[in-house]
């Protein structure tokens, strides 16, 4: 199985430095052009699924990128960015001044630590995990995944078998694909953040 991974197109919350995991945020002019220019990219790749979040943002990235291809999209809640709870739609700006403690100790220890009233590292990376969990059961040959950057980069991480804490070393670009081939034995990281056009011969 190869997985096409690929991050929503840019949005307003992304110009504006803001949290935004839950929270609806529409696609930029940018953003939206990102995902027109990744369906030429990726126009030959025979798709048999398409995965995506819960969330708007991935369904029109997903939309603009198949464009006159019928495939259906799939919603997906272990998909879902991570729930930055009070700090969604907020910039960092203002959490060091008005939830300055429960901010610094995010920054200090992310992997315990929790927004407030949001999501904890460990809820997400098991979901996360479990979503790994049910690669299993598809069949299919070529399965796009479209995503956010928290879950894309913890995504590769386990199925490379590394620490959660690894994410960091994938970051996850707008407007770039990324594959990953995934056999009974182990994961490759095929392919990260290009914006090449894909061409059959490259299989």
């Amino acid at each position: 199985m190869k997985l096409w991974l690929v991050r929503h197109g840019e949005t307003e919350a992304n110009v504006a430095g803001l949290y935004s995991g839950h929270a609806p945020t529409p696609l930029t002019e940018k953003g939206q052009t990102q995902a027109r220019q990744l369906g030429k990219m990726l126009r030959q790749v025979p798709f048999d699924r398409v995965l995506c979040s819960e969330l708007e943002r991935t369904h029109l990235t997903a939309s603009l990128l198949l464009g006159d291809r019928t495939l259906p999209l799939t919603p997906h809640s272990r998909l879902n960015e991570m729930f930055f709870g009070d700090w969604e739609m907020r910039h960092h700006r203002d959490l060091q001044v008005e939830d300055k403690e429960n901010y610094a100790a995010w920054c200090n220890d992310w992997q315990h630590a929790a927004p407030t009233n949001g999501e904890g590292f460990p809820a997400f990376s098991q979901r996360v995990s479990d979503f790994v969990g049910e690669l299993a059961h598809y069949d299919d040959q070529n399965l796009l995944i479209v995503s956010h950057q928290g879950v894309l980069s913890l995504l590769t991480a386990l199925l490379l078998g590394m620490p959660t804490a690894s994410m960091w070393h994938f970051r996850i670009d707008h407007g770039a694909w990324s594959v990953i081939d995934i056999s009974q034995q182990f994961a490759t990281l095929r392919v990260l953040n290009s914006r090449a056009i894909w061409l059959p011969d490259e299989a």
